[in-house]
């Protein structure tokens, strides 16, 4: 099966090249001064949104994504090259969820939709830019920043006008076939279709309408029985589901209430999206007992639901179906579009998290953990062999308040000082 629709991928955006320390060596020039460059800014790892691309295939084999690293900054003031951003496509529907929080990163709605997943490390500046009236040969540099490392999982959700449901063996596959050119494979048997089949849908050559046949859900699918809920995520972006009742079960509304509870059941309630109601394979059978089905039927749904008879091998009642989908589906996205724009006007308020925030804590008698970030990305930034660089660190962190901190928690001479996951240095 070459339909793969969830994957676990780890994202490593590039480092940031380091600065440099030099000075001007120049014949009849004394004294030349700084002229150590920046370091280059590494890559980012940005996803596309393709319509080229309709699985996930790729990143069965490709677990990691590696971006390049930005190049260390040269003599004469040169600037490092900064690597270039690796764009990764991926197909349309695509969310990306880090695997760790469990936050949604992005969501790829619309063809070469991008979006930056993991940033790139900034360059470290070399000791030409620390040069002032006060610092004539400043023999500072900085490392560059990491890039950032996120392990995520990539969800393939279809956006499809219509999806189709229903127990195995409903017809949904043979529906498909009918209407459109899918050709997806059908047999007498359960779980024919294993993968979701995509078709265009063209409803009496004024409109089409993209359906998405979703493999068959047996009771207790949302638990993991038969296919489990592998592919009810494909429903989530749909406007409306054709719900198959095949015409030829004991007892059609139990039938019916199976399905609906296991929409109801996945993690979000899909049972509460527009719905239409097909009685299917009624070939052959007397028109009574497709009249008591049919009220069968309309017992069981909510009031209002659309609920048909058809046949897909005779066609009977399929142009007036295709027709009741498309004002639906015209309906719930003309809906969506008036809430997008209102949903986006809403203010959104955040408790600013301050970047100067910062923790002491004395893990032991000679020993003092020092937490905050821009604390820490200046740590990260500085190279802790130089006596110079920890001499500008210790002026940072004094100028912050850090080093009077670290006075009240009992800090003496010699006592050591971890800063993040950045090095340590004697106080």
């Amino acid at each position: 099966m070459n339909f793969i629709d969830h994957v676990t991928v780890t994202l490593q955006a590039g480092n940031g090249g380091n600065g440099i320390v030099s000075f001007r060596h120049e014949k009849f020039v004394d004294r030349g001064g700084p002229d150590g460059g920046d370091g280059g800014d590494g890559g980012s790892i940005i996803l596309q949104a393709s319509r080229n691309q309709n699985t996930l295939l790729r990143f069965r084999y490709q677990k990691e994504v590696v971006a390049e690293n930005g190049r260390d900054g040269g003599k004469v003031r040169k600037h490092g090259r900064s690597a270039p951003n690796t764009i990764v496509p991926v197909p349309v529907g695509t969310s990306v969820v880090d695997d760790e929080t469990g936050e949604v990163l992005a969501d790829l709605t619309a063809d070469d939709q991008t979006a930056v997943i993991a940033k790139g490390g900034k360059g470290g500046f070399g000791n030409a830019h620390f040069l002032s009236s006060r610092r004539q040969a400043p023999r500072i540099a900085e490392k560059g920043d990491r890039g950032e490392l996120r392990t995520v999982r990539f969800e393939l959700k279809m956006i499809a006008d219509v999806g189709l449901v229903g127990l195995p063996n409903a017809g949904k596959s043979t529906l498909l076939s009918v209407v459109s050119n899918a050709r997806p494979e059908i047999a007498d048997y359960p779980f024919t279709t294993l993968t979701p089949n995509l078709g265009v849908v063209d409803v009496d050559g004024q409109a089409s309408l993209l359906f998405a046949d979703i493999p068959g859900l047996i009771e207790g699918a949302a638990a993991g029985k038969g296919l489990g809920d592998d592919f009810l995520r494909h429903v989530e972006r749909t406007a409306v589901l054709l719900h198959l009742v095949e015409a030829y079960q004991p007892d059609v509304a139990a039938t019916y209430k199976t399905i609906q509870a296991e929409l109801k059941a996945y993690k979000v309630d899909l049972s509460k999206k527009p719905q239409v109601v097909a009685l299917t394979k009624i070939e052959g059978l007397d028109d009574e007992i497709v009249r008591d089905q049919l009220a069968q039927l309309k017992k069981a749904a909510p009031k209002g639901t659309p609920i048909c008879a058809i046949s897909a091998h005779t066609k009977q009642g399929v142009p007036e179906l295709l027709r009741t989908l498309k004002a639906i589906v015209e309906t719930e996205r003309a809906r969506q579009a008036e809430l997008e724009p209102a949903e986006a006007e809403l203010p959104v308020l955040r408790i600013e998290n301050t970047q100067d925030a910062w923790t002491v804590t004395k893990l032991s008698e000679h020993h003092f953990m020092v937490q905050g970030k821009k604390v820490e990305r200046f740590a990260a930034r500085t190279d802790f062999s130089s006596e110079a660089g920890l001499q500008r660190l210790r002026d940072i962190m004094r100028k912050m308040g850090i080093m009077h901190g670290l006075v009240r928690q009992g800090v003496e001479p010699e006592d050591k000082v971890t800063i993040g996951d950045a090095g340590s240095f004697e106080y």
